[in-house]
């Protein structure tokens, strides 16, 4: 005979999504998008459009900083990088861009294995600064102690302290690990931190004292660290999750800490869904990597991916078919949304009711795996 007794549940697991699961639905009323407000700040700073480039060697150089700047947004310079470590980094990207396939992930193991060079860090910071551009450095974990104080005096306006994943209580043996509330107290700048995507770590990171929280770990177009490792969550619920820990911190404490959805945004919808899902801001790599202005020659490549032993990231060829100004502003000819992300932006927040971006978090959402799809039998069967 059959037991009848109910299996123990060694663990539950809840249901997570992505930007293609998802849609929002419009409002009860509507607004012209030429009158809504996309500004958003980070500590004192406040940027007409919630954009940041992502702090990898193939998007952001100094003067992609300075460009982005003029259009409103920020751009985020990777100083654990070819920046910091080369005289003359155009010479190492060049390098890069023409190595096969077969040969890149060496190369560029070689080439990160170069020391950082305190010098070039300052030069690079007053590089930015001596343009009128807001400064915001990424530096790692590991290197946060040192250069950030050479960051500092030499004007930077932001840090940003980024890894795969981010947390605020960190175990070796080896080293007393960067605390995230001493370097707070040390430096003037605000502090962002990431990577997270969960309620608690995002929670966590908050009461250290930080100016900000990047949110995504592995949905990036050229990270592979969820096919390596098997870790991350979705972008849609890890957006979710970390908006609702940024609610309960300013329930506590009155003081408001923005969350920027960091990774996985290749269109108009997608960044459009992660306001609707509570971010502030979205950082987005790949879809800058291919304008002309950036640094990559057509390729894109992780932060992760010259690890000397563990490489969690590939190269991607994405091409070189815009500009940054049409991938912000348009005017586009295109008709899959990879251009003019804030007028889709926009756009959404007018159908959607929304006068600001805290309103645009209370747009309601619906699981919709057939959004894309719907009625679109002949945009699948041709070419578009």
């Amino acid at each position: 005979m059959c037991s009848t007794k109910a299996t123990p549940k060694f663990k539950q697991l809840k249901q997570s999504y992505g930007f293609d699961d998802v849609a929002i639905v419009p409002g009860d009323v509507t607004i012209n998008p030429d009158q809504v407000d996309t500004e958003f700040q980070i500590g004192k700073f406040t940027f007409a459009i919630p954009f940041m480039a992502s702090a990898m060697d193939s998007v952001v150089d100094v003067n992609m900083v300075i460009h982005l700047h003029k259009l409103g947004g920020l751009g985020v310079l990777n100083l654990d990088g070819v920046q910091a470590r080369y005289a003359n980094p155009d010479e190492i990207l060049e390098k890069i861009a023409k190595a096969s396939d077969a040969d890149v992930t060496a190369l560029l193991q070689q080439v990160y294995r170069e020391p950082i060079k305190d010098n070039l860090v300052g030069d690079r910071v007053k590089a930015i600064k001596k343009a009128g551009a807001i400064c915001a450095i990424s530096l790692t974990p590991a290197n946060t102690k040192r250069l950030a104080p050479i960051v500092q005096e030499a004007g930077g306006d932001i840090l940003v302290v980024q890894s795969t994943v981010t947390s605020a209580r960190h175990i070796s043996k080896s080293y007393r690990g960067l605390i995230f509330s001493e370097l707070c107290k040390q430096m003037k700048m605000p502090i962002v931190v990431g990577n997270c995507v969960s309620y608690t770590a995002c929670l966590e990171l908050m009461h250290t004292g930080i100016a900000g929280v990047l949110v995504g770990v592995g949905p990036g177009a050229a990270c592979t660290s969820r096919e390596v490792l098997g870790v991350g969550v979705p972008q849609i619920t890890a957006t979710i999750d970390c908006a609702a820990a940024r609610d309960t911190y300013y329930k506590e404490t009155k003081k408001y800490i923005p969350i920027i959805t960091d990774g996985g945004l290749r269109k108009g919808g997608d960044i459009c869904k992660a306001f609707a899902a509570g971010t502030d801001a979205v950082m987005i790599g790949s879809p800058i990597a291919q304008t002309k202005e950036a640094p990559g020659r057509g390729y894109h490549w992780g932060m992760s991916h010259p690890h000397p032993a563990l490489p969690r990231g590939t190269r991607v060829k994405v091409g070189t078919n815009t500009t940054l100004e049409k991938v912000l502003f348009g005017p586009t000819s295109v008709v899959h949304g990879t251009e003019n992300f804030v007028g889709a932006l926009r756009t959404a927040m007018g159908f959607c009711g929304a006068a600001n971006i805290k309103e645009m978090h209370n747009a309601d959402m619906v699981i919709a795996p057939a959004l894309s799809t719907e009625g679109k039998f002949y945009q699948m069967t041709q070419k578009v």
